[in-house]
């Protein structure tokens, strides 16, 4: 199978690979260049494999984009593994594939980075423009929301109930962008696009941001088809991009959270609160009423608050411990979250970090309102300004538990029917149906469904 191009291809690599990824590097490549084992010359010779743009376009998954799927044969082309090639060829060999997947999954900081400028812009003379590597940056994340959405590895995060992706890829490649450390630190965010970034900026972009190796690596494995090969062995292996949603499937709720911030924040939080993400609180479902908010979130283990207010801006706090109502402040060094209610003598509402009427968030006790008080930056967390306008107004509030919430000793235990499945049937025989069903949160059953499975 191709055998001796195979062991060449790997003696280019410093990294050796098993026979069975290299197996699997065999039959993607036959498949990408558009040829079989089998072929082979009249003189009996095994004929050589070569990837066109053309033959990689056919062959590339239908969701990475037009552009990347270009920017994909740019890296691979622009590889010269016995480093005598004096140009860019129009054709990719099985050394430059196999050194463009070891690059990628295997590569330093440095080689990542090499492969980065060239998708970037196949004509690099040793640096590349800040637009040219926004313009990369977003059809980066979006192939990669693409495949996960063709290949259902959304996990409940539909496109139909989440907020806008257009917006949430906008400020993913803002957070990507303001990694960059351009020579001149004082330039304007409009700047920064005209400035050139060598060969050393992008290494440390590349090496610090750990979305690019990773949205390259999911972009590789799933655009090049290598994930639907069996076995595909722990380097093709790909892990979840986003947390299990609970909470949303089964209603008519659409959540302010976007795919490409969902994506930023599943990826920033510990690995043991990575599982899933459940919905408990929805101004939209259960109401604005901070006595049903706060009951909601009460020992429910670490969350995710997340605000729109009503000049559209979208921001929140992450607790790391379970909310509870107490007139002090709580979690991390004590000055970290704060909720109060029905107090006369201390503030009422939620806060988190900063000090009492001057919070870094802060969510009135009578709902409707709160502040972000910054200036320049919250004490506890060296954070902005979070809103639009330092007293702002609550368009939708939501809160989400992050990774399997604890036990709660305050929660409910199930009905008596819940308990007695014959008692429940027996019911139903009669024409009897329990009140409660339509009383149950948004993602209990969910949550259930998910349990059994």
């Amino acid at each position: 199978m191709g055998n001796a191009e195979s062991h060449s291809s790997q003696g280019c690599c410093r990294f050796h690979y098993s026979p069975e990824e290299l197996a699997i590097l065999d039959s993607v490549f036959d498949a990408m260049s558009g040829s079989s084992t089998s072929e082979g010359t009249k003189s009996g010779k095994t004929a050589k494999k070569l990837v066109t743009l053309a033959t990689l376009k056919a062959y590339v998954h239908k969701a990475v984009l037009g552009t990347m799927t270009v920017r994909l044969y740019n890296g691979m082309r622009s590889i010269d593994p016995i480093k005598k090639s004096t140009g860019l060829t129009d054709t990719i060999t099985k050394k430059q594939f196999v050194a463009f997947i070891t690059y990628v999954l295997r590569g330093t900081a440095e080689e990542r980075s090499l492969i980065v400028e060239r998708m970037i812009s196949h004509d690099a003379d040793g640096s590349v423009k800040g637009k040219q590597i926004k313009e990369f940056t977003e059809d980066l994340i979006k192939s990669v929301v693409n495949l996960l959405r063709h290949e259902k590895m959304l996990r409940d995060w539909t496109l139909e109930k989440t907020g806008d992706s257009t917006l949430g890829l906008m400020r993913l490649t803002a957070y990507l962008m303001s990694e960059l450390k351009a020579e001149d630190a004082q330039l304007s965010e409009d700047n920064l696009l005209n400035v050139e970034y060598g060969k050393h900026a992008l290494e440390d972009w590349v090496y610090r941001v750990s979305y690019i190796p990773s949205f390259l690596h999911l972009l590789v494995t799933m655009g090049f088809h290598i994930t639907k090969l069996q076995p595909q062995g722990e380097l093709f292996s790909i892990k979840h991009m986003l947390p299990q949603c609970i909470g949303i499937k089964y209603t008519g709720l659409v959540t302010v959270m976007d795919i490409p911030s969902v994506i930023f924040l599943h990826t920033n939080l510990p690995s043991e609160l990575q599982s899933q993400w459940k919905l408990i609180f929805s101004s939209q479902t259960h109401g604005e009423s901070f006595s049903r908010f706060s009951g909601q979130i009460l020992h429910k283990g670490p969350s995710i608050l997340v605000i729109k207010d009503s000049d559209g801006y979208i921001f929140g706090g992450f607790a790391s411990h379970s909310w509870d109502v107490k007139p002090q402040f709580q979690g991390y060094n004590d000055h970290y979250m704060y909720l109060n209610h029905g107090q006369q003598t201390m503030p009422n509402g939620l806060g988190m970090g900063g000090q009492h009427n001057y919070f870094g968030l802060w969510i009135d006790g009578d709902y409707g309102g709160g502040h972000s008080k910054a200036k320049p930056r919250c004490t506890t967390y060296n954070s902005p300004q979070l809103s639009a306008q330092e007293n702002f107004s609550i368009d939708t509030l939501e809160v989400w538990t992050v990774g399997i919430p604890p036990e709660d000793p305050l929660s409910k235990s199930k009905g008596v029917l819940d308990q007695d499945p014959e008692a429940r049937t027996l019911l139903e025989m009669i024409g009897k149906t329990r009140i409660s069903d339509g009383l149950r949160d948004p993602g209990e059953d969910e949550e259930e469904e998910g349990n059994a499975s």
